[in-house]
């Protein structure tokens, strides 16, 4: 039988959810209050103590650290702009898109080197970015995305045909397919326990089981007291919106993912998937997927994209539909995984802001900060938020604090029930774009992506 939410398999795997570190214990001063005990608020306490080893520094977590998407995503460490590089050229120029392109990449580096130094076993095996087109749009929408891509510096995107892709990785039905260096695979449970230890090592005070409920200058105000700080961050990403005032700030988006039991040798014989690449298409409603240390396939996708209100969900369970929607995609993908049992679904939310652009920035005059909206490519960009804030908070004249997307702001999401209007027909529309592709109706990106696409604001 599928175990179905329990936070996610990654914690599943490490033995449950971790017992709770103690709460605030009231009323406290420290120099930064960092508000979220994910990977933008670890990486953000990490780099801050390492910079500025007396500095206090708290970090407040409503459950546990690591129960949000840190916890629950792919595991793909891998060097995306969300976004995109075309809005930073437009508003800061071309070699200032190109230097956030080089930042990720070399951030990939980054968190691989720390989880060394600090002897974190997280599975770690960097093996590139492996996506592949099924259908002639997709392959068409591909060969574009080749010649964009090798138009910009820093992306390393390779183009390989339907012979070649199949030696790499045995997907049903590749006509094509890209592959990038600049990308790992990682268990994000082990990184995210890993990364916690670390922070606490260096004498960070983690309070869990403590709620904020709003943040103001110089303070944050939780269930168990307040916490008074010169500089208080918000690390929140998807569970902004229970924020006093953040309601509308980042929309808390939903991914899912199944994992398979261990595949046997013959399986990966005939499959290959030896370099222990990240794997993805080309679909509208896209899936993401990786080999693990032992052997199963971890396969993610889009399930009910957004519940009404900006809920979210208590334990990463997710709807039976869904599980079975990417458990018939992994099996079109795969034939030999038919007979293979789905020993775990989950799912977990991810912050998207109204343009689709991760942030990061300070604001001096209140000492307040944040850091999130990585649209679900958010492993690499929370090292690279979390070394920017570290010197943001300290004044440090660095080039990480140039990079164009300190400061970005976007317009809020619209009130309900428009935003819950939008998102569905976004979704749908994709959907239904995939649908045509699929049957052959169409070579090139169907019309209802496209309309999606205007919808959204992408």
């Amino acid at each position: 039988m599928t175990a179905n939410g329990e936070i996610s398999w990654w914690w599943r795997d490490l033995g449950g959810a971790p017992e709770p570190r103690q709460p605030l214990p009231g009323d406290i001063d420290v120099d930064v209050a960092i508000v979220g005990a994910g990977f933008t608020g670890l990486w953000t306490a990490y780099y801050l103590k390492t910079l500025q080893p007396d500095l206090r520094v708290s970090v407040l977590e409503q459950r546990f650290a690591g129960f949000g998407a840190s916890g629950r995503n792919g595991g793909w460490l891998t060097n995306a702009v969300t976004g995109g590089r075309d809005r930073y050229a437009l508003s800061h120029g071309v070699e200032a898109a190109n230097a956030q392109q080089r930042a990720l990449n070399e951030t990939v580096d980054e968190v691989i080197a720390v989880a060394d130094s600090e002897g974190i076993d997280a599975d770690i095996a960097k093996g590139g970015e492996f996506e592949v087109a099924r259908t002639p749009a997709q392959l068409a929408r591909m060969r574009a995305h080749v010649g964009d891509e090798q138009g910009w510096a820093h992306t390393d995107l390779e183009y390989l045909d339907a012979s070649a892709a199949a030696s790499r990785i045995g997907v049903a039905g590749t006509l094509g397919a890209t592959w990038h260096p600049h990308c790992a695979r990682i268990h994000p449970g082990k990184l995210v326990r890993g990364l916690a230890a670390a922070v606490e090592r260096r004498g960070v005070v983690i309070h869990e089981q403590t709620r904020v409920v709003r943040i103001e200058p110089g303070r944050a105000a939780t269930d168990r007291g307040t916490v008074r700080a010169t500089h208080v961050l918000r690390a929140t990403e998807g569970f902004t919106p229970d924020l006093a005032g953040e309601h509308r700030t980042w929309l808390p988006m939903n991914s899912s993912m199944i994992v398979t039991e261990p595949l046997p040798s013959s399986f990966w014989d005939a499959a290959g998937w030896a370099g222990r690449e990240t794997l993805g298409d080309y679909a509208h409603v896209y899936m993401y997927a990786q080999r693990t240390a032992d052997d199963r396939i971890a396969f993610g996708g889009r399930g009910v994209p957004y519940r009404y209100g900006s809920r979210v969900d208590a334990d990463g369970r997710t709807q039976q539909r869904t599980i079975a929607s990417l458990s018939a995609l992994l099996r079109d993908f795969f034939p030999g995984t038919a007979d293979a049992a789905i020993d775990h679904a989950w799912a977990g939310v991810l912050g998207v802001p109204r343009d689709w652009a991760a942030t990061v920035g300070l604001d001096r005059t209140s000492g307040l900060g944040w850091a999130g909206g990585y649209v679900g490519t958010g492993v690499t960009a929370t090292n690279l938020a979390g070394r920017t804030l570290a010197d943001l908070v300290l004044g440090r004249d660095t080039g990480l604090v140039r990079l164009p997307w300190v400061g970005h702001r976007a317009k809020r999401w619209e009130v309900e029930p428009l935003r819950w209007v939008a998102v569905q027909a976004i979704y749908a529309a994709y959907r239904t774009a995939d649908r045509i592709e699929a049957s052959g109706r169409s070579s090139r990106t169907a019309w209802p992506a496209a309309v999606a696409g205007w919808v959204a604001g992408r």
